[in-house]
């Protein structure tokens, strides 16, 4: 991808991104788009887990690993993971895909369903299709911002949802290489935007508005080549009106990087 200049909002792998297209020729603009705070409240996880002593849930979705991680720490932190592991026993066990299921299996949980490559939403709705849920309690381990789709769907279907959030996305403090990245695509100085995330381009746009330059970052979106992980980036991306130039597939890192590598070249 020599000397093709690519943007990078990834946050949590930025770094480590950025030096793979560095590896392979291009010149890497990191301008990070996501900050994960923590956004656990451990007292409401004391008084769920009450709860579910007395009303037990029929299924627990568990969406991310970094989520999950972070929702046992805080079971740590009140003594109540023994508690919480042996509540999850009589539950249906849902692991959006294979970072969150690793998390649970180094709690010793048991999997009943996973959802099928490329992870989204829809392939956590197929894994559990044939269930009854109405009437039925149904807690989902929130991962950045809730998941709107999941929970109208069940709730579609009479469960009531109850989301446990563990950490939520913002934009980060210093949005500065952000402004520059609408700039540098203003000016036509940039070959390719790499989205990770369906929050990245929704921060980077809402950047843009505060410039008063929503309008001309699509327009320049559209004018290079705008590289999505998967179904769900590239869907955020569309609904704005922005073409994908192309999306990993199966969705994850390598096969993006090696995608743009060869479209780039």
């Amino acid at each position: 991808m020599q000397p093709k200049r690519v943007a990078i909002l990834e946050s949590r792998m930025g770094e480590q991104l950025a030096s793979l297209v560095a590896g392979r020729g291009g010149v890497p603009l990191h301008a990070p788009a996501l900050a994960e705070l923590p956004d656990l409240d451990p007292q409401a996880i004391a008084a769920l887990l009450k709860s579910l002593d007395a009303r037990p849930a029929k299924l627990a979705v568990f969406q991310t690993g970094v989520g999950t991680k972070a929702l046992f720490a805080a079971t740590d932190s009140l003594s109540l993971s023994e508690k919480f592991v042996s509540l999850l026993k009589s539950m249906i066990v849902v692991a959006r895909g294979p970072k969150p299921a690793g998390a649970l299996r180094q709690r010793g949980v048991r999997i009943d369903r996973s959802a099928a490559d490329p992870f989204t939403t829809h392939e956590v709705l197929e894994s559990i299709r044939d269930l009854a849920l109405k009437g039925e309690r149904v807690i989902v381990q929130r991962y950045g911002s809730p998941n709107r789709e999941l929970d109208a769907a069940l709730e579609a279907r009479g469960a009531e949802v109850i989301e446990i959030p563990t950490y939520r996305w913002s934009l980060p403090q210093d949005t500065a290489p952000l402004e520059e990245l609408v700039a540098r695509l203003e000016r036509n100085e940039v070959h390719a935007v790499v989205f990770t995330n369906a929050e990245q381009f929704r921060n980077l746009s809402l950047v843009a508005r505060k410039l008063h330059k929503e309008d001309s970052l699509h327009k320049a979106l559209n004018g290079t080549l705008v590289a999505s992980i998967g179904p769900v980036a590239s869907a955020a991306l569309r609904e704005a009106g922005v073409k994908v130039g192309l999306e990993a597939s199966p969705p994850k890192m390598g096969a993006l990087l090696s995608a743009l590598d060869k479209a780039l070249s």
